[in-house]
């Protein structure tokens, strides 16, 4: 952290000269006065150990992954991140790299973005990767209007199981150029129903959006969801850590790939940020209507090897009209982190991670099961997060975690609400747990001691 270092009295002095007033009150003077406040009421300065104590000390009111066990997921994970990534991120040529405007100038932030792009297209089996989005709700809203320029047609369907909060920043996004977003219903599995998606598409559709695994971390059947959507666009939304014991969604002939990057190496940060993950098949029509940025390689007059963008299509760059997406944040740091990790996990590290996440939250549902309190709410194959039914009032269960240094899981009601779909899927009773590699088998039997105790 850098120390704060207040401008000198000479250094004012030279401003307000520069400016053409003699103080700070004649700076100030176009202000009404009983505008102006006359006091902070602020406490008296402190040195610095003291001020860093007393923030610890706030700080420490909050309940974090650090010092809590931690079984919520629902979008954002608690991951394992090797010390490296922190270390290598933090060099100063990486951390102060910002999106190169001339891009041929910045060779090594393009590298890092193209190898980046590479990674992605590799554990999405995808053919073309761009240099990252927002977000991941933003992402698959982009693709749902990606869908619709391509196709020309202005309606797109989405599974019930999509997160709650990608399904609004889609339905958001849709409303200007007035692309219809229509649900379709998931069956017992806790997966799309293929009736009703095959009931739903007609000629006017232009995509189905499903999420791998689903909100209830449940794996979409992406074959049969192909097989019935062959003659619309299919839009997969992954978690980015699933994929290393999953089967790509590109092996399935999906067209759009979306996701979260915050699972690659990105600390939580009560909620972000993180970027978003957007790749396609490899289609030159489709590329076109891609938004977001894509760094290419190629070689210079001297044959050496260099990295150009070889797509921009944002408003910062061309006409208005024509941009593909109006979002100017591709959150590169976040990229650069999920690249390091990528790396440094390597192929088989990915996949362990994976088969980890898989083994704790199975061992967990049947362990919680055995209670006598909690009843398995889909019978869908699940990654590491699955929905439960519970007896115990949820109020207290999670008080009492808390008491036991746990933050629980996601009470599904808050979902809720009149407008809100997940309100006719799920109970009050409802609960998401998740478990990652990061939850130790001390952590679990811990858990399990304070249901039991209820």
């Amino acid at each position: 952290m850098n120390p704060y270092i207040p401008h000198t009295d000479d250094e004012v002095e030279e401003m307000l000269s520069k400016i053409g007033v003699k103080s700070l009150d004649d700076l100030f003077s176009p202000l009404p006065q009983e505008k102006r406040v006359k006091k902070m009421g602020l406490p008296e300065s402190l040195d610095e150990f003291s001020v860093f104590s007393n923030l610890r000390k706030l700080a420490y009111k909050n309940a974090d992954a650090q010092r809590y066990s931690y079984f919520m997921g629902g979008g954002i994970y608690n991951h394992v991140i090797p010390s490296a990534v922190h270390q290598i991120v933090s060099r100063g040529d990486f951390y102060t790299a910002y999106t190169p405007y001339q891009a041929e100038v910045s060779q090594g932030s393009l590298q890092t973005m193209f190898e980046f792009q590479t990674m992605i297209c590799e554990i999405t089996g995808m053919g073309i990767s761009n240099a990252s989005m927002y977000d991941g709700a933003e992402a698959t809203a982009e693709a749902a209007l990606m869908a619709a320029r391509f196709s020309k047609k202005y309606k797109v369907l989405i599974a019930d199981t999509l997160h709650p909060e990608y399904l609004q920043t889609v339905k958001t996004y849709a409303s200007g150029p007035e692309v219809k977003v229509e649900i379709v219903e998931h069956d017992e599995t806790g997966t799309l129903s293929l009736n009703d998606l095959r009931n739903k598409i007609d000629e006017e559709t232009a995509a189905v959006i499903v999420q791998y695994p689903n909100f209830f971390g449940v794996v979409e059947d992406l074959k049969a969801i192909r097989e019935v959507s062959k003659d619309i666009l299919m839009i997969v939304a992954v978690n980015p850590i699933s994929l290393g014991v999953l089967e790509t969604p590109g092996a399935f002939g999906t067209d759009i790939v979306t996701g979260d990057g915050q699972p690659l190496g990105i600390p939580m940060n009560f909620g972000g940020p993180s970027f978003g993950i957007f790749a396609i098949r490899d289609d030159r029509r489709l590329v076109r209507t891609m938004p977001g940025r894509i760094i290419g390689e190629t070689v210079d007059v001297k044959g050496k090897r260099g990295f150009v963008m070889t797509l921009q299509a944002r408003e910062q760059h061309i006409r208005r009209e024509k941009a593909t997406s109006n979002i100017c944040s591709n959150h590169a740091l976040g990229t650069l982190y999920a690249a390091t990790y990528l790396s440094l996990v390597g192929p088989q590290g990915l996949k362990e991670i994976g088969e980890n996440n898989l083994a704790k939250s199975h061992y967990l549902l049947e362990k919680l099961e055995k209670t006598g309190h909690f009843k398995r709410k889909f019978s869908g194959e699940f990654f590491n997060e699955f929905v439960v039914e519970t007896d115990l009032n949820i109020f207290k269960l999670k008080r009492k975690l808390l008491k036991n240094n746990i933050i629980g899981p996601i009470d599904l009601g808050m979902f809720g609400g009149t407008k809100n779909k997940l309100r006719k899927l799920l109970s009050k009773n409802d609960l998401l747990f998740c478990t990652t590699e990061a939850n130790t088998a001390e952590d679990i039997e811990r858990l399990l001691s304070v249901v039991e105790a209820m």
